[in-house]
Formats: structure tokens, sequence, C-alpha cells
């Protein structure tokens, strides 16, 4: 295998092959609807097989695809579980790995990057990468530090050596021109789900992914901190250029272990701990961790919260938003016309729409479950239900969502809670999320009735 941009023509024609597929699994449902199949039937037929193509194509590529594939994947236990389940193997590798990169080119990026000494700087040098994501693989190595030990050996440490491949900002761009044309497909396998404005979002995020150096500056102010926490561990930056970025190694186990095996305590406790994570960070670090998805953390054998990458994030320096918690808080507390107030100020309703402020309410009831408590657990169950109520056209619920706008300024924030959330489900995790919140979201002030409001059956479970 060469570097990303040598076969720019089958890259495109895998991705190109996809609507294909879908078009001619459309017209075979059609054909199947003349004799009397229930029509039920061909859609979950016409899902699994577009799941099938889609997934195995994703899985192949780096660069765009496989990024969007990751950030895709964490939605995964938004789907029926007849379709998810064949294929949450697939998107665990999504996560976790990708074809590696020659050794021949390993090593040349290593001479561009670090000079061509680079071998003196490190004890030991893993030629097999340990890992693999989207524009960049990860080998594991023994850095050379200053002095020598009693025995005369030198000191070193562990550490990570993220490489990025050749040519990967091109390819990202290019995948994601291509991946942008198969909205329908996606449709197809999740009604309701719209990418485009995820694609969108990534796209903003390329320029920053691909400059480790950015990335090591925002990953030395996660780990200044959290210097010395209890709960979460960044992992301190050791060396950086532009395409190689070497940090301490972090010997966990990896969230998608976990989901996939875990105990409920552990998964329960992984939870907590991807919940603090995503408050915390704007009120300590001023940055927001954007990639949620499970290869970017690990349990570590003390019980902390190991987090990597930090090539996507958010710049918050003013921390979260303060209305989000102050809508929420009013939401709880069954203020309509306070909600609509915040909403309208805050530009997700429009100045001069009519809107039913009780039907807001209703609308936003069952998303607050998870803090309308002392304690929830997120279900895949839970998410598949909101994910449904939220899709179907005919529901009151889909015509209000139509009359309501994602300012910019709040698309990236969005994108990364339903992402954790969307962990949070594959995890089934049980935890005082509301208390969490009352921490460190601004604006979230206690609550007198902590019961679920009116309206609002309970979902939570354990």
């Amino acid at each position: 295998m060469t570097d990303i941009p040598r076969r720019a023509v089958s890259r495109t024609a895998k991705l190109a092959a996809l609507p294909l597929g879908f078009a001619g699994r459309t017209v075979l449902g059609m054909g199947k609807r003349v004799t009397g199949l229930a029509s039920d039937v061909i859609s979950a037929e016409i899902q699994q097989r577009t799941a099938e193509q889609l997934f195995s194509v994703l899985g192949q590529l780096k660069g765009g695809a496989m990024k969007f594939g990751q950030a895709l994947s964490v939605f995964e236990a938004a789907l029926p579980e007849e379709i998810a389940a064949p294929y949450r193997q697939a998107l665990t590798k999504l996560q976790e790995a990708a074809p590696p990169l020659p050794v021949a080119s390993v090593h040349k990026v290593l001479t561009e990057q670090l000079g061509p000494d680079w071998r003196d700087r490190f004890v030991e040098f893993n030629d097999t990468p340990a890992a693999a994501a989207s524009i960049g693989q990860v080998h594991r190595a023994r850095w050379r530090e200053p002095g020598y030990g009693p025995a005369g050996e030198p000191n070193s440490r562990d550490v990570a050596v993220k490489i990025q491949y050749p040519g990967a900002g091109d390819a990202l761009l290019a995948d994601l021109k291509q991946l942008s044309r198969l909205g329908g497909m996606f449709r197809a396998i999740q009604p309701g789900l719209d990418v485009k404005p995820l694609l969108a979002e990534l796209r903003e995020r390329i320029t920053e992914e691909l400059d480790y150096e950015l990335e090591a500056e925002s990953q030395r102010t996660f780990a200044a901190a959290y210097a010395d926490d209890p709960e979460i561990y960044i992992p301190a930056v050791v060396s950086t250029s532009p395409r190689v970025l070497v940090t301490e190694w972090v010997t966990g186990t990896p969230l998608a272990d976990i989901i996939r095996e875990g105990t409920e305590e552990r998964r329960d406790e992984a939870g907590r701990l991807m919940a603090t994570l995503h408050l915390s960070a704007p009120q300590r670090a001023g940055l927001l961790h954007a990639d949620p998805h499970p290869g970017n953390f690990r349990l570590l054998p003390d019980g902390r919260l190991g987090v990597i990458d930090f090539g996507a994030v958010a710049r918050m320096p003013e921390g979260t938003p303060e209305p989000i918690g102050r809508i929420a808080a009013l939401a709880l507390r069954s203020d309509a016309d306070g909600v609509v107030a915040g909403l309208r100020s805050e530009g997700f309703i429009s100045p001069t729409a009519e809107i039913d402020a009780e039907g807001v309410l209703d609308f936003l009831r069952p998303m607050l479950e998870p803090i309308a408590a002392d304690g929830f657990r997120f279900t895949r169950a839970w998410l598949r239900a909101e994910a449904a109520r939220l899709a179907s056209p005919r529901s009151p619920t889909y015509q209000l969502s139509r009359q309501l706008n994602l300012p910019p300024s709040y698309l990236l924030i969005h994108r990364v809670t339903l992402g954790s959330i969307g962990v949070l489900c594959q995890l089934e995790a049980k935890a005082p999320y509301r208390s969490i919140l009352e921490r460190w979201l601004p604006g979230f002030a206690p609550v007198a009735n902590r019961s679920v409001p009116s309206g609002s059956p309970s979902r939570c479970a354990g």
C-alpha cells in the first residue's frame, strides 16, 4: 500500500459506487413491492444491505471517509438493533484501526520531520503501528531522555509517535466532497439523519487537525488544566513537528472494549468520567474535546479516564455559554415562557416566529430526562426512541423542530454533545449526570423539584 494520494481514482470509484449500489437495492425493493412483500420487510432488507456496503467501503479508506466513519460511528446506538448488531464490530474497527502505512513511508516522514538522525532520539521504535486513524497512525516507542540509569542503560520513557499520512489533507477534502453526495444512503439507514451539517463541520476542522503543532498546543493546555487530577489523565507532549507528534504512552482499556465486554460497574464509571470531561473542560481548559469517539479514551488501571487525540477541539475561552444551563433549568421548572424567551434571544427561534410555548416544552422534556432525576441510565433503546420521535415527519415533534434554528455558534457544541450522548448510550451507563451539570454547567442552578417533569414518563433504569 502506498501513500494516500496514490490511488485517487480507485478511492473515488469506491465512494462513487455507494449510491449506485443503493439505487439498485431501491429498485429491487420496488420490484418486491409488486409481489406483495411487506413494506417493512423491504425497508429492513434495503437498510441492511446499504449498511453492509457503506461500512465496508468506509473501513477500507483513510482520509475523509474514515474520519466520517468515525464521526458517524458514535451514533451507532441510534440505529435499529437489527442493523446495528451485525456491524458493531465493523464500526469499532473504524474507531481503532486502518490499513497501515508502509514502513519505508513511515521512515521517510520521520526523516523529514525529525531529521536524518531521528533514530538517535529513540531507544526503541516499533515499525508496526499500534493504532491508526483518519489522517495518521500511531507507533509505540521509547523516547531517549537525558542521562543514564544505575546499570548504564539510557533513561527513557514509553511514548506514542503519531505520524501523519502523506497527502492526508488532499484525501480528506476529496473524500468529504464525495461523501456529501450520499445523503440518501444515510437516510435509508436512519430516516431523518441529515449528514450535510456534519460533513460541513468536519471540513471546517480539517485544517486544524492537519496541524500537529496546533494539536500539541491544545494538548498542553488540557494537560495543564488536569494536572494531578484524580479522575482525568492527559498525557504530556514530548516533542512535536508539523506532521509528527510524540506524547506519553497511555496504558489502559480502550473504551470500545468496555462497551463490548465491560461490567456494568466499569461501564457506569466510564460514562460518569466521560460526562465529567465533556462538561468540565470548557470551564477548566477553555477547550472542548471535539472528537468523542471511543477510540480516543482509555480506562486506566488506577481508575482515571485517559484522553488522547486533541486534533479536534472547540475553543471556548469563556467556557460553556451560560444560556445553555439557564434554559435547561427553566425547562426543568416547566417555565415554558422563560424557555421560549431564552431560545429566542439566542437565535434558536426567529424573533418574529409565532410558536406554542407549551409545545416547545413538550419537545424538550424527553431530551432532559437524563438530568431530570438524580440518576439516569443511557440506553440504546432510549436513543432510538428519541431518534424516532425527532425524525418522523408525522410526529408533532418533527413539525415543531422545523420552526427551530441551530445558530452557527452552537453547531460544534451540539455535535459534540450528541456524540458524547451516543457513546454513553453505547456504554449503557448510569451516573448522577444532573449533579455533574450542577457543578460544571454555568446557569444550571439546582432545581427544587428533582422529579421527572409532568408529561415525560421516566425511562430511567438500573
